[in-house]
């Protein structure tokens, strides 16, 4: 435990000292590339396929909804259809 802490310690104080020692350009690159990276991985998921247990899970879990708030107070009107 206590070489662990001290590992994560040592780590970090050379991750920090890498960040001072670094100049903006590297720091303004970084962020450059971390605010593309959402867009990339956007463009990488493709529309989830559900197996047919997926779907009785989904179907499962709006039927326990609905049993737990039989009047439709917790639906945002426009949302989906019943």
């Amino acid at each position: 435990m206590v070489l662990r802490l001290a590992y994560l310690a040592l780590c970090r104080s050379v991750q920090l000292l890498v960040l001072l020692a670094r100049g903006d350009a590297a720091k303004d690159l970084e962020i450059l590339v971390l605010r593309h990276q959402p867009g990339v991985l956007r463009r990488q998921i493709s529309r989830p396929r559900f197996e047919p247990a997926d779907r009785a899970l989904l179907q499962r879990s709006v039927a326990c909804c609905r049993a737990l708030d039989p009047h439709g107070a917790g639906r945002v009107p426009g949302l989906a259809a019943d």
